[in-house]
């Protein structure tokens, strides 16, 4: 019997040692991961700026594994959970800290408080709008070119990754709907600062694929309307979303999503797919509990009303349920909220949270 329950134990260690040897020596599903956005997926680029929009100190990364990492976060964020996902053994490293061999398997561009248009989030202070993230690609190109040797052979690799790009909520946020600081809204209507907005996107998404893109997915904007911050402003009664924020909101990504029909229909050797993260939202807002969610209105930590007059501040107590909590702060989700979006953008659970395809299948292509 004593023999039997040994080689059994002999067995579970081996058996064991096999799944940790086989998921280290996994390949993940591309070679690279290239992330361009703002402060929803930035994962440290403002650390070393002058800027309001920081988010290098506790309780920002309280459940990270590392703790504060420039996350606007408790967790992770949605490019931390597809990059698992896509089978990645690390998170994809800020452009900050991105060198050497490391560069190879993608890096991340985004900064909190950018926006398509140079000027959004001036009040804030530093960021790296959606063209300076591009100019910070192109040097990483010269760099990938370098390592690879030739040319070709870094544009054949780079036509194998992922590129995630999500940017636009804070030309809303931090330009069109504050006119104390913007003349937008005076210039134009929703519809045509979302035409504005998508003219200077398809742009970059042009300079992008000049430089070797071919697989872009292009996020959605959210329910703006309904962030903590929002409703903390302008709700009635603190539960009902901005209607005219989401209203415009909806103008862009319908337009973002007519773009990606344009681009695919014009451009054949590259693939481009619309993630529809208001949607995603909208169904996380109208049936939390079937997420195991109870609060979609108010932030785990903040200030004032829904604690969302302001951000987390330093040191504070986070609430102590934060996997309950939709959103971690006046705008941001939690780590649950990030881990339901970014799953539903890997792999779409409705028809309409990717179109055409889901990145998984964006992946294989």
């Amino acid at each position: 019997m004593a023999r039997e329950l040994k080689k059994m134990g002999f067995l579970c260690v081996l058996v064991l040692l096999l799944n940790i040897w086989f998921k280290a020596g996994a390949d993940p599903q591309v070679p690279c991961y290239f992330i361009f956005g703002d402060s929803l997926v930035d994962n440290g680029n403002n650390n070393q700026l002058q800027s309001l929009a920081r988010a290098d100190y506790r309780p920002y990364g309280i459940d990270f594994p590392s703790g504060p990492t420039g996350r606007f976060s408790n967790g992770k964020t949605t490019v931390d959970v597809i990059a698992e996902l896509l089978g990645f053994d690390d998170y994809i490293p800020p452009y900050v800290s991105a060198s050497g061999q490391g560069i190879l398997r993608g890096v991340n561009y985004a900064s909190a408080a950018a926006g398509i248009r140079e000027e959004t989030g001036r009040q804030l202070g530093g960021r790296i709008s959606f063209s300076g993230q591009v100019n910070n690609y192109q040097n990483t190109v010269s760099q990938v070119v370098d390592l690879m040797g030739d040319e070709n052979s870094a544009a054949d690799y780079l036509s194998k990754c992922i590129y995630s790009i999500g940017l636009g909520s804070n030309d809303y946020l931090n330009n069109y709907f504050m006119p104390q600081y913007y003349s937008t809204s005076n210039q134009y209507t929703p519809d045509q600062y979302a035409d504005v907005l998508l003219q200077q996107y398809s742009e970059q998404l042009q300079n992008l694929y000049n430089y070797g893109a071919r697989k872009m997915a292009l996020f959605g904007l959210g329910q703006i309307g309904c962030s903590p911050n929002e409703l903390a402003q302008n709700s009635p009664d603190g539960s009902t979303c901005v209607q005219k924020i989401n209203s415009a909101n909806q103008i862009f990504n319908s337009k973002l999503k007519s773009l990606v029909n344009e681009l695919n229909n014009n451009v054949s050797d590259g693939r481009f797919i619309f993630i529809d993260s208001y949607g995603i939202f909208q169904d996380i807002i109208s049936r939390p509990s079937s997420f195991g969610l109870k609060v979609t209105n108010a932030g785990c930590c903040g200030v004032g009303r829904n604690n969302g007059q302001i951000t987390c501040l330093p040191l504070q107590d986070p609430c102590q349920n934060r996997d309950e909590y939709l959103f971690w702060d006046a705008f941001h989700p939690t780590e649950k909220g990030n881990t339901i979006v970014g799953s539903r953008a890997y792999s779409a659970q409705s028809a309409s949270d990717a179109y055409p395809i889901d990145i998984r299948r964006l992946a294989q292509l």
